[in-house]
């Protein structure tokens, strides 16, 4: 299964521009609470049995993050296998966002 990508620059103009988009952070809580771009925190090992709670974005953009981009692709995968249709995954996640977006967020 294919996963589709976003660049770090790309998800900074849909912010920006505050386009509808479902931004999900597939995460720890400690790492969100070191580096935060906004996203809504689902750790990957929770993702599962929260889906429930997108449910209603089936149909509508939904962009995955995690650290690197690994884990986030890994949730991609998983959400489109239950029925997801239009998902990305940010490529080189928030490491990607310290070096291209916003250099003052630190690195872990």
């Amino acid at each position: 299964m294919t996963v589709e990508e976003i660049t770090v620059q790309e998800l900074k103009k849909i912010q920006d521009d505050k386009e509808p988009v479902l931004l999900i952070d597939v995460r720890e809580k400690f790492e969100k609470d070191l580096v935060d771009i906004g996203g809504t925190l689902i750790p990957l090992g929770q993702l599962t049995d929260r889906l429930p709670e997108i449910e209603s974005h089936k149909d509508r953009p939904v962009i995955i993050y995690c650290r690197s981009g690994a884990r986030s692709a890994e949730a991609c995968r998983m959400l489109m296998s239950n029925g997801f249709q239009n998902v990305r995954n940010l490529r080189g996640g928030i490491l990607k966002w310290s070096d291209d977006i916003d250099p003052s967020m630190p690195k872990y």
